[in-house]
C-alpha cells in the first residue's frame, strides 16, 4: 500500500471515528457556524443544548453569575429581575434570559433552582450548569472572559455585563448589568 492511499485510509478512518464521537448524545454536530450544541443543565436538571434549544431563532439576554457570589451576582439578579417584570408576558415567549454558573462544580441544578427561587424568577427564565468544560467553552463563545489569563483565572473578576443577541438576525450586543431596567427592555427591542 503506497503512502498516500495509507494517509487517506487512516484520514477516513479517524473522520468516521469523529463523526461517531461528535454524533453522541453529548456532542452532537450544531447546526450554527459558531455556537456549539453543549448540553447545559437548567435549574430544574433538564437536559438543554446550547444552539438547538436555548439560542436558535430566539431573542436572548445572558449574563454569568454564581449562588454563592457576595459581591455583584445578587444585585444583577435582583437587576435581571426588574427586568424580567418589565417584559411581562413577553418572557419566555419572545425574550429568554439565561443566568449561566461560572461555579459548575457547586452550582448544581438544586442549587440553582433554589437561588432562582430566593429571586422570585418566572417563566422565560433559565438558570444553567454543565461540566467546568463546557461551562468554559460556552463562556467564551458568548465573550465572558478577560484576554489576560492571569485576570480570567480569578472568579473575583467575572463580567458584570450582559449578552443581548437576537439569534435569528445575528445581532449582538453587550451592555452593563447595572443598567436600569427600562434601558435593557429598550436595547432587547432595538435588538428586534
Amino acid at each position: 500500500m503506497d503512502r498516500r492511499l495509507l494517509f487517506a485510509t487512516a484520514g477516513g478512518l479517524a473522520f468516521g471515528v469523529a463523526s461517531k464521537l461528535l454524533a453522541s448524545p453529548d456532542h452532537a454536530p450544531s447546526a450554527h457556524p459558531y455556537f456549539p450544541d453543549t448540553v447545559l443543565y437548567d435549574q430544574d436538571g433538564k437536559p438543554r443544548r446550547l444552539y438547538s434549544d436555548l439560542l436558535e431563532n430566539r431573542v436572548v439576554v445572558i449574563n454569568m453569575m454564581y449562588a454563592m457570589c457576595t459581591a455583584i451576582c445578587p444585585d444583577n439578579t435582583a437587576r435581571l429581575r426588574e427586568v424580567q417584570t418589565a417584559l411581562m408576558d413577553r418572557s419566555g415567549r419572545d425574550v429568554f434570559i439565561y443566568s449561566i454558573t461560572l461555579r459548575p462544580e457547586l452550582d448544581s441544578p438544586a442549587v440553582l433552582a433554589e437561588y432562582a427561587r430566593q429571586f422570585g424568577v418566572g417563566k422565560g427564565w433559565s438558570f444553567l450548569t454543565g461540566s467546568p468544560k463546557d461551562i468554559d467553552l460556552v463562556r467564551r463563545k458568548l465573550g465572558f472572559y478577560d484576554t489576560d489569563p492571569v485576570a480570567d483565572a480569578d472568579i473575583r473578576n467575572h463580567t458584570g455585563v450582559l449578552r443581548i443577541g437576537n439569534v435569528k438576525l445575528d445581532r449582538w450586543m453587550m451592555m452593563p448589568n447595572r443598567s436600569r431596567a427600562s434601558l435593557v427592555v429598550r436595547a432587547i427591542e432595538n435588538i428586534c
